[in-house]
């Protein structure tokens, strides 16, 4: 059991990552038009944050930060 949950999460963790950097490209994209609209702008990042923030979460199931 705890292999498919390793699994999903990898699995989860992959996506997550590939979504963040397909979020940085359109930031960039959106950011270098002349005319780009900053409301938007700021719901991209903050979406960006907020994949970043799930993927610390889950490399911290992988790699927990043990202080002996």
């Amino acid at each position: 059991m705890a292999q498919m949950d390793n699994d999903a999460l990898r699995t989860e963790l992959a996506q997550l990552r590939q979504e963040h950097r397909d979020l940085d490209v359109a930031v960039e994209a959106l950011a270098t038009t002349s005319n780009h609209d900053a409301l938007q702008l700021q719901r991209l990042k903050k979406k960006k944050l907020m994949i970043k923030d799930r993927i610390s979460a889950l490399e911290d199931q992988f790699f927990p930060d043990i202080i002996a």
